[in-house]
């Protein structure tokens, strides 16, 4: 296991070089450039000063070379700078955003827990609710229970979530009056109040995002315990006389989630991405939103670095899921 993990690790090296290369080149060569916007009117030279303090007057690949460095050695540790308040030595290097003239990772820092607590907490409710529906879905095939969850899984699966968010939008903030129809970003948890007015807040963006996310993981659920249920191991375990239960959650359930391990471990880099139009929809202020304004406003320094972290924990749980195949079951083996 050892082996196979750190062979991976060596392969990914490479594979991110050449992901962060095409990243930048992509967005660095797309039409559309703040310089674009600088008025006609503008002298010559404070045009080029202009150039110089974006960055901009350096050769592509000089270019992609002090970004990668930058990312690398200096960024990640001014992620605290924004989340944490803490600051590192002044003068050092950072990437800048276009749009901010802010170190890119600290404007990331500052929308990262935003996301997380909304986008993490629907797609963990998600997996929680997929899971149980999922598993009694295949050891009841075709009763009331499945009917229900095949319904609630197409529908879910099926309308997306800007539909989604504004009909419960609708529904629970306009008509009902039950919950607000946009998140307060200047909101902060002090007491069991302002503790039950961030659970309101998060409720309609947390559904709409937990709906779709429990569809997808239920029906990759139910699928791979079907296959299971069939299999000569588990008509063994009963014919040895084991209890339904112990056959069902030990045997069958072990390894039908090596194939939902995949999905759930792919989707956990969409909750550090954010969720474009649901954080849109219900003005959540993280990640997502702040992709869109970078790419309304030509900020190509935060639009490669967001993409290239979207690359790397994409590698990164990839690799997680590979280790936990091994976990599920020991007859695979890596060495």
């Amino acid at each position: 296991m050892l082996t196979f993990t750190l062979r991976r690790l060596l392969v990914a090296i490479p594979t991110l070089l050449f992901i962060s290369l095409i990243i930048f080149l992509l967005v660095d060569l797309a039409p559309g450039s703040p310089l674009s916007d600088i008025p006609l009117t503008v002298p010559p030279d404070v045009r080029q000063r202009m150039i110089e303090a974006l960055g901009a007057d350096q050769p592509v690949f000089v270019r992609y070379l002090l970004w990668l460095r930058q990312f690398f050695w200096v960024e990640p540790a001014y992620l605290l700078d924004g989340w944490l308040g803490t600051s590192l030595a002044e003068g050092e290097q950072r990437i800048l955003s276009w749009q901010s003239r802010s170190p890119v990772f600290t404007v990331i820092g500052q929308r990262l827990p935003q996301t997380l607590t909304v986008i993490g907490t629907a797609y963990l409710l998600g997996v929680a609710i997929a899971l149980p529906i999922g598993i009694y879905s295949a050891y009841r095939q075709y009763s009331m229970f499945d009917q229900f969850g095949t319904l609630f899984a197409m529908i879910g699966f099926s309308v997306p979530t800007f539909f989604s968010g504004t009909l419960f939008i609708i529904i629970f903030a306009v008509w009902l009056g039950w919950f607000p129809t946009k998140y307060d970003t200047q909101l902060s948890v002090t007491d069991w109040a302002t503790f039950v007015e961030q659970l309101r807040q998060m409720a309609l963006p947390v559904m709409t995002l937990g709906l779709a996310n429990a569809a997808v993981i239920s029906r990759y659920m139910r699928s791979s315990m079907l296959d299971n249920m069939t299999q000569d191991y588990v008509r063994t375990a009963r014919a040895k006389g084991m209890p339904e239960r112990t056959v069902v959650l030990k045997h069958v359930l072990r390894n039908s989630m090596i194939p939902v391990v995949t999905v759930i471990a792919l989707g956990i880099p969409s909750i550090f991405g954010g969720a474009i139009i649901t954080e849109n929809l219900f003005g959540v202020n993280g990640i997502g939103a702040a992709l869109i304004g970078a790419i309304n406003a030509s900020d190509l320094p935060m639009v490669q670095t967001l993409a290239f972290i979207f690359a790397v924990l994409i590698v990164a749980f990839n690799l997680i899921a590979d280790v936990l195949y091994g976990l599920l079951d020991p007859r695979i083996r890596y060495d």
